[in-house]
């Protein structure tokens, strides 16, 4: 039976290969065959434009020369969309930046001498305002505080819980390189706060079992797909949190399934879980074990247990035995992945965990408790013990 991938994996097999990874290292070390990891890049490509994927040779060769032309447009669209946003911004946010120029236009030894008045005209500024401002010009300094003033207003209104720090991660996405401590002397000085002015401490009651515990402490198995156990970590990085949901096999200790996020969601859980559905056949009856996270007692996880033909089970409160064997597995990842080093950003502790555990954990470290074989290796001799049993 050919074995499917979901989306999510095929999206971080081709996100390997974009961070320049080679094709051969990725499919050996996710299992891939080497005509499947291919097409998936092509098709990705074509995806990320809106061409649908196409066998015919005339077509995908007329797409890739779409594909070209759309990469040169959009880098010429890139210079254009950053000049408009500058002009933009002088126009809108501080005329005063241009007054300069009107004067340089209307002296006397200009080039092309300009009359002021026909200037503010063009440019849409009113012939008093710049008159005032020769009167008192400003520094340059000013005029782009009361520019970088005028954006945190912009963006406050968009997130009034959000404080200065938050405002200044905004401003670094929109391309200004301010401090932090700048935005917070513009913030006092323009009133802008957030409306979360202190944070109480909030003390947090862990919720009802949904499910009675099936496993108590037992981590063994007589074959696979019988008990998946399932957690979530978190690490950091120079974006902010990183959430990783996975499910072990207790038999074969293999990852059947994962799902990694920004937000730590019901949604994240669940997507963990039809992963591992799909990667292994969608069998029936298999227990699912889990603490009590709310993101486990979710209606939406739950419902997806049920549609499944799965059964749900829960450790007690503050015990962390209850689900050793999946803790054991993080702390692995915590050494050999979180914390060798720090992570910039996002993706790149994402495609780190993904190498690490379908490259290295599933198909390289030998392990005791299975014979000193690999995940992989020991999935593949109770295979065929099944099949010789049959």
């Amino acid at each position: 039976m050919p074995i499917k991938y979901s989306e999510e994996f095929k999206r971080d097999a081709v996100a390997l290969v974009e961070s320049g990874i080679a094709q051969k290292t990725v499919c050996r070390d996710l299992g891939i065959s080497r005509t499947a990891l291919p097409s998936w890049v092509r098709d990705a490509r074509f995806k990320a434009h809106g061409m649908a994927p196409s066998k015919d040779p005339d077509e995908q060769r007329e797409m890739r020369a779409a594909l070209k032309r759309i990469r040169e447009l959009e880098m010429e669209n890139e210079v254009l969309r950053r000049a408009a946003a500058y002009l933009s911004q002088v126009h809108i946010n501080a005329p005063k930046i241009v007054f300069p120029l009107v004067r340089e236009m209307a002296a006397a030894g200009a080039r092309v001498r300009v009359p002021a008045a026909v200037v503010c005209r063009v440019l849409g500024f009113s012939e008093q305002a710049y008159y005032q401002w020769l009167k008192q010009p400003v520094s340059a300094r000013e005029v782009e505080e009361q520019h970088l003033i005028g954006v945190l207003g912009e963006l406050h209104i968009d997130d009034h819980e959000g404080g200065y720090r938050v405002l200044a991660d905004d401003l670094h996405d929109l391309g200004y390189e301010v401090s932090e401590r700048r935005v917070w002397r513009l913030c006092n000085i323009a009133g802008i706060q957030s409306v979360i002015a202190t944070r109480k401490r909030r003390y947090r009651q862990a919720g009802a079992p949904v499910g009675d515990d099936l496993v108590e402490r037992d981590f063994t198995a007589n074959g696979i797909d019988e008990k998946w156990l399932t957690d979530i970590t978190e690490h950091w990085t120079g974006e902010g949190k990183l959430y990783l949901c996975a499910l072990k096999d207790v038999c074969s200790n293999r990852i059947v399934g994962y799902a990694i996020d920004k937000r730590m969601k019901a949604s994240l859980a669940v997507r963990a879980l039809e992963n591992a559905l799909m990667q292994r056949g969608f069998p029936q009856g298999v227990i699912v074990h889990s603490d009590r996270g709310s993101q486990f007692r979710s209606r939406k996880f739950q419902k997806a247990l049920n549609r499944h033909g799965l059964r749900g089970s829960m450790g007690r409160v503050g015990a962390c035995g209850d689900n050793a064997a999946m803790e054991s597995f993080f702390s692995l990842l915590q050494k050999n992945v979180l914390d060798r080093r720090p992570w910039r950003t996002r993706q790149e502790l994402r495609l780190a965990i993904v190498a690490w555990i379908e490259g290295k954990y599933h198909r390289k470290r030998r392990q005791r408790r299975l014979g000193k074989l690999t995940p992989v290796e020991f999935e593949a001799i109770m295979m065929d013990v099944v099949g010789l049993a049959a």
